[in-house]
């Protein structure tokens, strides 16, 4: 099981919204960015764990998990030319952005903020400290044990 934070701005996908969603099964789509779909389409996987990010706010905060219930797939928005996320150059032969379903596992009992991940020193090396605005990042085996003890839970 691999580890990714998947960054959202809450107020257009919360973590609140994907627990809310039927099943609490949402489609995590709208990346466009090439490296964040690199990620998504090549290493992705069913069953790897979701750290949600919100980001785009005053406290911006790792608020609790999620996990990949389907791989990578053709985002059909790409394709659909009433979307915002419309891309007249992706061609259903050859697709340009990809997007992936998850499951909502849990809220966080604390948020973990990102003052608390920049005072950590265990954390320095995270992604989300070096390439902020990347919306699917890696996380390490070894960061996640920190986060979720700073989190007040167990890692998974």
């Amino acid at each position: 099981m691999a580890i990714w934070l998947l960054k959202t701005e809450p107020a257009e996908c919360s973590l609140d919204d994907i627990r809310a969603a039927t099943g609490g099964v949402m489609r995590w789509d709208g990346i466009r960015n090439y490296q964040a779909r690199n990620l998504l389409r090549d290493a992705v996987r069913v069953g790897d764990l979701c750290l949600i990010y919100h980001a785009g706010i005053r406290e911006p905060a790792l608020v609790g998990s999620a996990e990949v219930l389907r791989a990578a797939y053709p985002d059909p928005a790409q394709f659909d030319a009433a979307s915002p996320l419309h891309d007249p150059a992706s061609k259903a032969a050859s697709p340009r952005w990809f997007c992936i379903d998850i499951r909502y596992r849990e809220h966080f009992p604390r948020p973990l903020t990102l003052g608390v991940i920049k005072a950590t020193s265990a954390l320095a090396a995270m992604v989300l400290l070096r390439q902020g605005r990347l919306s699917v990042q890696p996380v390490t085996d070894a960061e996640w044990r920190v986060i979720a003890g700073l989190a007040g839970m167990a890692p998974a």
